[in-house]
């Protein structure tokens, strides 16, 4: 769906950043802005400013940035589409999409309509089983032999489903309604003779989506019935290759414990949370898709998955690393925690304990080891055709990552176990930059030093010397300035954003005085050592900072539509995003 650029800054004119963001962060007014404490990282002391002039949230510790649409996409886990259409319907706007035929947008309205509806069945439903567990002496023994408080209990929406046949005929004023069938409740025989409920004598675990609409169930026998657990039905508003139990608790104590670990089913989400790891999501009894990697990459930048030890956890865990592969950047960690046999994450804590479960965790095995050690599996690496074999295991999965560091350590570590040259597997595999990279080093070992000469100053030294020197220029720039300079890399990045809260506290002040204020900054040195090396005939020119933004923002545009022209082929929301910026068109440079 390609939303028109037009409608998405009318939506964030009408928003109030302040407004989206105080109804998850608690914010108290500190001059210009409103300041809290951080919702994406644990801090005691508020480092999180929202502006109101700006439209703008910045967080001082963790760097997080952006506008009302951005936070939901940081806080709530939506990708774009999502978050604008969530926004927009905070504001009652109807969002537009420009390629759809106006019988693809009916179409589309009857199924958010229809989607609103299930939704609407199924937390009737949990409401039902919920107050069920209240009167179930037999349910309610169960968890609490399993360890389980009535606090935790109330916190995932623990329910039971009772013995019977049609227990939900009670629940629904027609039993015969079809959108208890179609929402997964309610099994109907083929002749459609017979109606029956799909859960009984169930212990019933709500599944939510990450806004909180129940979706789904999961139902867990009290004895040793097969099959142990049941979940939904694929439905129009739950899909298990998709959507992961207890992400919508665990959304917030990802952020505050800095990971999320994966397990294998809902007691030991619930369990874990009682036990003081309320971080963990499980899959829906189905192997771990690049779905659900990419949506825990939304809420983390690091994944602990927890299997068995025995065959089945590691056949589980190769189908997990297939999935992380293609979102395993440089700047994300993927781990794999295999228990000892006859554990789960749930036993373990409770014979060993937390702090004993927590150094498992931190001494799982990381992306990289695993590849090798999947890679090598069966090879008999003391000949020439176990070690060829190795090889030809590793590359369709090396090839899966991503480019940058990882990757190009990686290939040399698979290239050490083969007994080749980094060069040689690049060669066979196709990689020309690693093929090439050995001559490029030689080469440049052998060119001579550069003396005498300085470089012209670079886009970001430029751009720095222009607002320090003319601070003014600084209030100038648009929200979206602001936030590109900001996030630029030490040292820039930094002292970008230094100036931007000095320039609310104090407003524009020429250079003499702001020397003295970025003296006291641990970047102050190299700000004042770059405008010190500025020619005095060079003056600070607005042009010139506007091209220099517009530069960037073309550079940064073509990297993601080259990075989503790859993903595009297999990930419906960056073929999205992809039209989307091939219909914009970047504005003619000055």
């Amino acid at each position: 769906m390609a939303i028109p650029q037009s409608f998405i800054q009318e939506l964030l004119a009408r928003a109030d950043v302040v407004e989206i963001v105080g109804r998850y962060v608690q914010l108290k007014k500190g001059g210009a802005n409103f300041m809290g404490l951080c919702p994406f990282h644990g801090e005691k002391s508020p480092s999180f400013s929202v502006s109101p002039s700006k439209q703008f949230y910045h967080c001082f510790g963790c760097g997080k940035n952006g506008n009302a649409i951005g936070f939901l996409m940081e806080h709530a886990g939506m990708n774009f589409v999502e978050a604008v259409k969530d926004l927009a319907g905070q504001y009652a706007m109807q969002v537009p999409e420009e390629d759809a035929s106006p019988q693809d947008r009916a179409k589309a309205a009857q199924q958010r309509e229809k989607q609103a509806t299930l939704t609407d069945v199924l937390e009737k439903a949990g409401d039902a089983y919920r107050k069920h567990l209240k009167s179930s002496p037999r349910a309610i023994d169960y968890l609490k032999g399993r360890g389980l408080s009535g606090e935790i209990a109330r916190q995932f929406g623990l329910g039971y489903a009772p013995e019977g046949w049609r227990g939900l005929a009670s629940v629904f004023p027609s039993y015969d309604d079809p959108l208890l069938a179609e929402s997964g409740l309610v099994i109907v025989s083929e002749d459609e003779d017979k109606r029956y409920d799909r859960f009984r004598d169930r212990v019933m675990f709500p599944i939510r989506n990450v806004k909180g609409e129940c979706i789904g169930f999961g139902g867990r026998v009290l004895g040793d019935e097969k099959p142990k657990y049941l979940n939904s039905p694929e439905t129009p508003v739950f899909s298990k290759g998709r959507e992961l139990y207890g992400l919508f608790e665990a959304r917030n104590a990802l952020r505050e414990h800095g990971y999320v670990l994966v397990t294998e089913g809902y007691m030991d989400v619930v369990a874990l949370a009682q036990l003081g790891f309320p971080n963990a999501v499980a899959t829906l009894g189905t192997a771990c898709t690049p779905d659900h990697v990419q949506k825990l990459f939304r809420f983390t930048d690091s994944v602990v998955f927890s299997f068995d030890g025995d065959e089945a956890g590691r056949r589980a865990a190769r189908k997990a690393l297939e999935g992380a592969l293609p979102y395993a950047s440089d700047v994300r960690t993927v781990k794999f925690l295999f228990l000892p046999a006859d554990h789960d994450p749930d036993s373990y804590i409770r014979q060993f304990g937390r702090d004993a479960f927590s150094r498992y965790v931190s001494e799982a095995t990381p992306l990289s080891r695993f590849l090798v050690e999947v890679a090598r599996e069966g090879c008999d690496l003391a000949t020439a055709e176990g070690r060829a074999h190795m090889a030809a295991n590793a590359r369709p999965m090396w090839t899966q990552l991503p480019e940058g560091a990882l990757k190009r350590q990686l290939l040399a570590e698979i290239a050490e176990h083969v007994q080749l040259d980094v060069r040689e597997v690049g060669k066979l595999w196709g990689d020309r930059s690693a093929a090439v990279s050995g001559t490029r080093r030689r080469m440049d070992s052998t060119a001579p030093p550069s003396r005498g000469r300085t470089l012209p100053p670079g886009r970001a030294d430029r751009a720095l010397q222009i607002v320090l020197t003319n601070e003014a220029l600084w209030t100038g720039l648009s929200n979206d300035d602001h936030h590109l300079l900001c996030e630029l890399a030490p040292p820039h990045g930094p002292l970008f954003l230094w100036l931007d809260s000095h320039v609310v506290e104090h407003g524009a002040q020429p250079w003499p005085e702001l020397k003295q204020a970025v003296e006291t900054h641990e970047l102050g040195a190299f700000a004042i050592q770059l405008v010190t090396r500025l020619l005095a005939d060079i003056e600070s020119d607005p042009d010139e900072l506007q091209q220099i933004l517009q530069r960037e923002r073309d550079r940064r545009r073509g990297e993601e539509m080259r990075d989503l022209s790859v993903r595009g082929a297999t990930d419906p929301a960056a073929y999205e995003r992809l039209k989307l910026l091939l219909g914009q068109k970047s504005p003619p440079r000055a």
